[in-house]
């Protein structure tokens, strides 16, 4: 490590969103000392890059004001696919980009600051193990439900990206053959069915409201009704399909649940574990926990991705 590196205050956490940016400079306790937040850039590829870009410049800037200095590293979590060892964007279908050099790209705006890129909830989870529900857990499994499904495999204290970087994509797990196609080709997969997006589009079909939110379809089967009801099943089911697979692959000791779907707490929750109780057979069931940092996870987990960058800049994620 560096003196410079030695007499850091702080790193810049950059969760990028398709239609938000989650920012904040945290120091080495993981305790934010700034957070800031503004739309995601509109108008394509080179708008969003050109966005992300300026705001980590105003970030640094910040930082030098309030700490004297620059910072030790940043972090940056993105959707999509994501070569960490390379710092490349391979792949994002909602911000439109493909094999992007992000990291180098923030790099040579920050003057030269290291840059550690992952995806985004793969951060996430990184954040829920060692700050969240996942804390002082061996092995788990932290999984998101939002507009699409997408999960994070966690061993003592890393992630594992995968050879590719494509570990934990269990939202594209078919579960039911034949079914909804998908935006990846495949049809029958986890997140046409399960996902909040879907689940949110199945009950505006059965409710005649158009734009019903997932959070609506909750809040119906809290109420009683019956069509509310069987659209929530036909989710969970496809849901414990899909963390069965994950519990044959992976045995881990816990499943961490977040994302919008997961706000509906026990609604889902409680279901879930008996569907997935139901199915099992000779397997030994992991506890299923809610999430417990909400939308801060991504920023925390940027964070502490930069202060690994910065203690060990060339180490590679370990596979288990």
């Amino acid at each position: 490590m560096s003196l410079q590196d030695q007499q850091a205050k702080y790193v810049i956490a950059l969760d990028v969103g398709g239609t938000t940016l989650k920012a904040a400079l945290t120091g080495p306790d993981n305790v934010p000392l700034f957070r800031a937040r503004r739309d995601t850039a509109t108008g394509g590829p080179a708008a969003v890059v050109d966005g992300i870009l300026d705001f980590a410049t105003e970030l640094a800037a910040e930082g030098r004001a309030r700490c004297g200095g620059p910072p030790a590293a940043a972090g940056l979590a993105v959707p999509g696919v994501v070569d960490e060892a390379a710092g490349v964007a391979r792949y994002s279908a909602n911000l439109g980009w493909r094999d992007l050099p992000l990291a180098g790209l923030l790099s040579e705006r920050l003057a030269g600051v290291p840059v550690a890129l992952s995806h985004d909830v793969r951060v996430g989870g990184l954040a829920e193990g060692r700050l969240g529900a996942g804390a002082g857990v061996g092995r788990f499994f932290f999984v998101a439900l939002g507009t699409g499904i997408a999960g994070a495999i966690g061993v003592g204290d890393r992630m594992e990206p995968g050879a590719h970087g494509g570990a934990g994509e269990i939202g594209h797990v078919v579960v039911r053959p034949g079914g909804p196609r998908c935006g990846c080709g495949q049809y029958g997969c986890l997140e046409t069915l399960a996902s909040a997006a879907a689940v949110g589009r199945a009950w505006a079909e059965a409710s005649g409201a158009a734009g019903a939110s997932a959070a609506d379809a909750a809040r119906a089967v809290v109420a009683g009704d019956a069509r509310a009801a069987a659209v929530w099943r036909a989710a969970v089911d496809a849901l414990a399909d899909g963390l069965l697979v994950v519990v044959n692959l992976l045995d881990p000791e816990v499943v961490i649940v977040g994302g919008g779907l997961a706000e509906a707490g026990e609604t889902l929750l409680g279901p879930l574990r008996s569907a997935l109780a139901a199915k099992a057979t000779f397997q030994r069931l992991p506890t299923v926990v809610p999430a417990a940092l909400g939308e801060a996870a991504g920023c925390l987990g940027a964070g502490l991705l930069a202060w690994d960058h910065v203690a060990l800049p060339h180490t590679q994620e370990v596979s288990p």
